[in-house]
C-alpha cells in the first residue's frame, strides 16, 4: 500500500460530510471510498473517524491527519495544474466572494478585464457582505473591507477605505450635531449590518455598540435614507464622497474619523498558490492600490 492511499477518499470524506457525497465527487461507489478509508486507518494503526447511520466524527488523530492530508492534496492538485498552466496558459474555474457595492462597482470589472485576457478560464462572482469561510466554502479569494480579525489567512492590502459619519441638513435643521461619539445616544442612527461603528481614539481604531430603530443590509439604502433626513449614517468614503462635495451630505464628528481603513484581498495560505488566483491577486492589487472612486478604471 502507498503512503498516500486512502488519503483522498478521507479528506473528501471529511470535506462532505458523508461516504456518499464523497463517493459522487470522486466518481467512485460508497463501498469502495468506505473500504480504502478502512484500509487507511489500518495502515495507520489508528481510527480516524468514528461513524454512525447519522453522522461522523473525527478522532484526535482523525483532525490531525486531515489537516496534514489536505495541505499535501492540495500541494499535488497545484502542482497539476501548474503544469496545464505552463502549457496551455490559465485555464479552468475562479470562485470569488465580493463585497457588494465595493465589488460591483470596482472590482467586476476588472475581473472581467482579466477574463478578457485570459479565454479559457471561468469565474464564479459572489456578491454578498457576509464573511465567507473560503475554505469550507471552496472560494478561491475574498474582497473584504475594514478590519480583519487575526486568521491564517493572507491579506493584501488594495487600498485605503475612510469611514464618515454623515447626516443630511435638512436632519441638521431639526438636531443638533453631534460633538463626540458619546452624542449619538440622542440620535436616530442609520444602522448597516454591523452593531457597532468604528472610530479613532489617540490614533488607534474603537468599536463602538450602536443602536436604532432603521437597520439594512444595502450601503445604498443607507445612502438614500440619510439623503432624507432619516437619520444619522456611517458609510465608506465611496458612497459619500460626491454628496460631501455637492453639500447634500454633511460630514460630522470628523476629530474621530478612523483614516487608517483598509480593502484587503484575501486568499487561504498555501505553498503552491495555483497561477490563476496569483495572477488574478497581482492584477487586482495592481489596479486597485488608488481608490477607484477617485478615478476613471478602464
Amino acid at each position: 500500500m502507498r503512503a498516500w492511499d486512502g488519503m483522498d477518499a478521507f479528506v473528501e470524506v471529511v470535506r462532505l460530510g458523508s461516504f456518499s457525497a464523497a463517493a459522487r465527487s470522486l466518481g467512485l461507489s460508497t463501498a469502495f471510498v468506505s473500504r480504502a478509508v478502512s484500509a487507511l486507518e489500518q495502515r495507520l494503526g489508528t481510527q480516524l473517524m468514528h461513524r454512525t447511520t447519522r453522522k461522523l466524527r473525527l478522532t484526535d488523530a482523525g483532525r490531525l491527519y486531515y489537516e496534514h492530508a489536505r495541505h499535501l492534496l492540495e500541494g499535488f492538485d497545484a502542482a497539476d495544474q501548474a503544469i496545464v498552466d505552463f502549457q496551455d496558459g490559465l485555464r479552468g474555474n475562479l470562485r470569488i466572494s465580493l463585497a457588494t457595492t465595493y465589488g460591483e462597482r470596482y472590482v467586476a470589472p476588472l475581473v472581467n478585464a482579466f477574463l478578457a485576457l485570459h479565454p479559457q478560464l471561468g469565474v464564479d462572482m459572489d456578491f454578498s457582505n457576509r464573511t465567507v469561510d473560503l475554505i469550507e466554502e471552496g472560494y478561491d479569494l475574498t474582497i473584504r473591507t475594514g478590519l480583519l480579525p487575526d486568521s491564517n489567512l493572507v491579506a493584501r492590502r488594495l487600498g485605503e477605505r475612510r469611514l464618515f459619519v454623515v447626516a443630511s441638513p435638512a436632519y441638521l435643521s431639526r438636531n443638533a450635531a453631534p460633538a463626540t461619539p458619546d452624542d449619538l445616544a440622542g440620535h436616530t442612527l442609520l444602522l448597516g449590518s454591523a452593531s457597532h461603528w468604528i472610530f479613532a481614539e489617540h490614533g488607534q481604531p474603537r468599536q463602538r455598540p450602536v443602536q436604532g430603530r432603521y437597520r439594512a443590509s444595502s450601503g445604498q439604502a443607507l445612502l438614500d435614507a440619510a439623503h432624507r433626513g432619516l437619520g444619522i449614517a456611517q458609510l465608506p468614503d465611496f458612497y459619500v464622497e460626491q454628496a460631501l462635495v455637492e453639500g447634500s451630505l454633511v460630514s460630522l464628528l470628523d476629530p474621530w474619523r478612523y483614516e487608517h481603513g483598509a480593502v484587503w484581498l484575501v486568499y487561504p495560505q498555501s505553498r503552491h498558490l495555483s497561477p490563476k488566483v496569483r495572477q488574478l491577486a497581482d492584477f487586482l492589487v495592481e489596479r486597485l492600490q488608488t481608490p477607484p472612486w477617485r478615478r476613471t478604471i478602464v
